[in-house]
């Protein structure tokens, strides 16, 4: 009897109240069954689809080209041919079309985990073909336990690492550093993104029009694909295109992730410069690569903290458009823009000095991003002691949000981003209405990049905030930088940067510089940098974490991995932090000494100690009413935390963490569990809490969220959540009802309530609906 999962959706919704008791109610399972056939086609006539347990050897086509076990960092790239195809392929999950025949079928997956260089366990073999408008994937996923398949959601974008998944990362450009990632798991859900500098930078929210339907046998899960060329941009005048690629397996229970062109462990699908090679696409064009996305809001808000602007309710549309200028630049306009879907921030904890980083959540400025990264960038694998959120030259943030997260109307903007021969590039600009006491301003971005050395580049950037209108009049804060990042003899990373700040406020102009270097391979893990930011260094549409300060930083470890082991890592480290001021007078050190530990079932342990010095040149308000006074203070404290694995429906994460803090002691207790019961329904709680006393006074500083999502097919899907922190006594509730009806179009429905403990009413509470609409031509 074979299963078939199939993208469906329900004709009504009675509303964000039932979505827990729909999702209790709803069948166990989702399948449906079918007529009897052959539900793989006769593309899977040589693949026998009912072997009885793992006796998977007919499935391989051919024999296996690789000497095991393999090697990834000294291994062949192997390459694959696509086929052309002038038969109609329907995207059906059911390969019955004869094309599939002809395509040529490549498996022989290798392990990246956890058996690293071996065979995969569970064979995978994909077939490509192509005709002038897609590319097509056809791909038999064997499992000698269909019944233990782990669904991670049916929602799109679901999580990746919770549940079983095929994945393809396509280089269009075969320049080894930027890719399309395309993931699909057994519920027929899809997951795409787009990835930046080999697999440094990843853009989540980027989406593309492609097809997926999956199709569950007896011994197999079957999964037919059509992605459009007008989704990828590529060079089409090459009358013959050779492209980069890689597919990935992933078989949850047993924690294993196999590659067709083998990875190590540390490495992921999109590492583009391991990548193997597709070969044989011709006469192919990108079509006119324009579309346009119409939207249409209605919304109502009301409560203390709403500006008045904002409150009671309002209608509004507008329009994106996006268009491929060229096979590698692609323009964006938008109007009116409005991001009611977005994801709300996440409650924080801050026990520190310094400002809290909020990362960015509105889809228009994550699409892309990774092209206007400037700062503190971190190295995939590599422990380098600085990261973005330390200090980012451009952070998209400060563009249309006031620094509390609250909305500044935009009225439009436009953005072009990609390549143009070996120069990456980037330019942005959006202008803001007044808001309040606020001016209207505009905003310029400008980024440059050239690529050098196979996998190295260097770049500049330049960001200018201008005040518009009466108000704005002579306002303006200007930042530029230079950068390079330099990745030498397979495993050396250079980083450096020059940036300046100037601006019409005083106290606005100054600089800031680092130079670091890093080594990482399978066993040594080691950086080290030195970096320095001015007093007056304020790049107006930036951020960062720290002035005043010349920081060096230095961290060694290493990499265990014993073979045939249940240990499937061991990993201890020693980092040191120096901080001092630029008078010279030291203000912070860190000694921390560490061990993480993970094993072939998925958990992991890990234990810091950690040895502290701080200097205090004013009083710190730490918490209400608690101010520490001017002085040196040295404190040590540990932490040990322990992560279950991913591959059960309950997981969760725990640390715990006590020790001397400031004048006083600190014990933390940080906790995260998920549950999913189901494949469509998905429930999450954490908690941290730390309990400080002090003899200026004692005080607790919690964070309390609890989550829920359910999924009625891969087209409707609900989620809520509850957030409370007890530092600024603010509750904060969301419930968000999304509809995909066609191809990256969208109705949402979102239900926001944020208040205060003591106060009578809520500060905001909204209610919007938001339809889109994408046309493509």
């Amino acid at each position: 009897m074979r299963r078939c999962v199939r993208s469906r959706a329900r004709c009504s919704v009675r509303g964000l109240a039932t979505l827990v008791v729909l999702a209790l109610a709803a069948p166990p399972a989702l399948v449906a069954q079918t007529t009897a056939g052959d539900a793989a086609g006769r593309a899977e006539s040589s693949l026998p689809m009912d072997l009885p347990g793992a006796a998977f050897a007919g499935a391989y086509p051919g024999p296996s080209p690789w000497t095991f076990p393999v090697d990834p960092e000294l291994a062949p790239r192997p390459e694959v041919q696509a086929v052309r195809t002038h038969e109609p392929i329907v995207i059906d999950g059911h390969m019955d079309e004869a094309a599939w025949d002809a395509a040529i079928p490549v498996g022989h997956f290798v392990q990246g985990v956890p058996d690293l260089g071996m065979p995969a366990t569970q064979p995978t073999v994909v077939r490509i073909l192509y005709d002038d408008t897609h590319l097509y994937l056809g791909v038999v996923n064997y499992d000698s336990e269909m019944d233990r398949l782990m669904i991670a959601g049916l929602e799109h974008d679901f999580s990746p690492g919770a549940g079983d998944l095929f994945a393809v990362s396509i280089d269009p450009f075969l320049d080894r550093r930027n890719s399309f990632l395309f993931f699909v798991n057994p519920g027929g859900a899809l997951r795409d993104e787009q990835t930046f500098n080999d697999s440094r930078n990843v853009s989540v929210a980027w989406e593309g029009p492609i097809r997926a339907e999956v199709v569950q046998t007896d011994s197999a899960w079957v999964v037919e694909m059509a992605i459009p060329f007008s989704t990828l941009r590529f060079d089409a005048n090459r009358p013959v295109q050779d492209w980069g690629i890689n597919f990935l397996r992933r078989v949850r229970r047993s924690n294993e992730s196999s590659y067709w062109s083998p990875l190590s462990r540390r490495e992921v699908i999109h590492r583009m410069s391991r990548a193997g090679t597709m070969t044989g696409l011709e006469g192919i064009q990108s079509g006119r690569n324009l579309t346009v996305k119409p939207f249409a809001l209605a919304a109502d808000s009301r409560g203390q903290a709403v500006a008045e602007s904002q409150a009671g309710s309002r209608a509004d549309a507008g329009v994106d458009l996006k268009y491929g200028i060229t096979p590698g630049l692609t323009m964006d306009l938008t109007y009116r823009t409005d991001f009611a879907q977005a994801e709300l921030d996440q409650e924080q904890v801050n026990l520190t000095r310094f400002s809290l980083f909020f990362p960015e959540r509105r889809e228009f400025f994550i699409e892309n991003s990774g092209v206007f990264q400037f700062g503190d960038q971190n190295e995939r694998n590599y422990r380098m002691g600085a990261s973005l959120r330390d200090f980012t030259l451009f952070h998209s943030r400060r563009i249309g949000l006031t620094q509390g997260g609250e909305p500044i109307p935009i009225v439009g903007g436009g953005r072009v981003t990609g390549r143009a021969g070996d120069f990456e590039l980037g330019v942005l600009n959006m202008q803001t209405e007044a808001f309040g006491e606020r001016p209207g301003e505009n905003f310029s971005v400008a980024r440059g990049k050239r690529n050098i050395l196979g996998n190295s580049d260097i770049g500049v950037l330049v960001v200018n905030r201008q005040g518009t209108g009466e108000l704005g009049q002579g306002s303006y804060n200007r930042s530029w930088g230079a950068d390079a990042n330099l990745r030498l003899l397979g495993n050396l990373v250079l980083t450096s940067y020059l940036a300046g700040t100037d601006g019409s406020e005083a106290g606005s102009s100054g600089l800031a510089w680092r130079a670091g270097a890093a080594w990482r391979d399978r066993f040594w893990n080691t950086s080290a940098f030195v970096r320095r930011v001015d007093e007056d260094f304020d790049p107006g549409v930036g951020f960062v974490r720290r002035r005043d300060a010349l920081h060096r930083y230095a961290t060694v470890g290493i990499h265990h991995q014993p073979e045939g082991s249940w240990l499937q890592e061991l990993a201890p480290y020693v980092e040191v932090d120096h901080i001092s001021n630029l008078g010279g007078a030291l203000e912070t050190r860190i000694i921390s000494g560490g061990l993480d530990l993970s094993v072939r079932s998925g958990e992991s342990f890990s234990v810091t100690v950690n040895d502290r010095f701080e200097l205090l040149a004013n009083p710190f308000a730490i918490a209400s009413g608690v101010v520490l006074q001017p002085g040196d203070y040295t404190f040590r404290d540990a932490a040990v935390s322990v992560q279950s694995s991913s591959s059960r429906s309950l997981t969760g994460r725990v640390q715990v963490g006590h020790g001397e803090f400031w004048s006083g002691t600190r014990t933390s207790l940080s906790t995260r569990a998920s549950w999913r019961p189901r494949y469509d329904l998905f429930t999450e709680v954490s908690v941290e809490r730390n309990r400080v006393e002090l003899p200026e006074g004692d005080f607790s500083a919690d964070v309390a969220r609890g989550a829920i999502r359910y999924a009625w097919s891969t087209r409707l899907s609900g989620s809520a959540f509850l957030q409370y922190n007890r530092q600024t006594e603010q509750w904060v509730s969301n419930a968000r009802l999304n509809f995909r009806h066609a191809p990256m179009s969208d109705v949402f429905l979102i239900f926001t309530d944020r208040r205060r403990a003591g106060m009578d009413g809520p500060q905001e509470r909204s209610v919007a609906l938001k339809v889109t609409r994408l046309v493509a031509f």
